[in-house]
């Protein structure tokens, strides 16, 4: 497991420590490793099904996911208290987990899964329930670039090191799904009109 920073905005203290939304750093409250974990999962998990839905295309694959990292950070707790920022340590593990999963279905099936969408949740307005329809069109590796960078909040340089690529592969992902998504969203404005 790698301590490297993996940056997360609003978490990282100006020190680049940790902190829990309440602004409590595990340093201060003197904390097991487990309830650092447990501290982590409480401030985080929400989050991170959020910005894995966007890329799974399933709210119950990403909470599985995502899950699964919280069990794997358990199992090396040590190290995963030692993380600079563990919600992106947590992101790139959920990210791969999907990946493994997704090639594994390919493997098995030869084709990619056909996965029913999830009704989406009643508190997202109609803009935002067409833009995730929208994004769920574009290929795999642009749903990714924009639902990190746009719906997680992350610069282009993290979000190049999340997915194991050069900055200049996210910005032309980045560039072309948005390009796609403005011919996607123009499409479904005109066929509600």
């Amino acid at each position: 497991m790698t301590t490297r920073n993996q940056g997360l905005s609003s978490e990282v203290a100006v020190s680049g420590e940790w902190t829990h939304p309440l602004g409590r750093s595990r340093k201060d409250a003197q904390m097991s490793d487990e309830e650092f974990v447990q501290q982590v999962f409480d401030a985080s998990y929400p989050r991170l099904v959020g910005q894995l839905t966007a890329v799974t295309r399933s709210r119950s694959e990403a909470e599985d996911v995502v899950q699964e990292a919280f069990v794997r950070a358990l199992a090396r707790r040590r190290q995963f208290a030692a993380l600079d920022n563990p919600e992106a340590w947590l992101r790139t593990v959920a990210l791969n987990l999907t990946r493994s999963q997704w090639r594994r279905m390919r493997r098995l099936t030869g084709l990619l899964p056909d996965l029913v969408p999830d009704d989406p949740p009643e508190d997202l307005s109609p803009d935002r329930v067409a833009l995730l329809a929208a994004i769920r069109k574009l290929p795999r590796a642009q749903q990714e670039t924009i639902a990190l960078h746009h719906l997680a909040d992350l610069p282009v340089n993290e979000v190049a090191e999340t997915l194991g690529v050069p900055v200049g592969t996210v910005k032309a992902r980045l560039s072309r799904g948005r390009a796609a998504l403005a011919q996607l969203l123009a499409i479904t404005t005109e066929s509600s009109s």
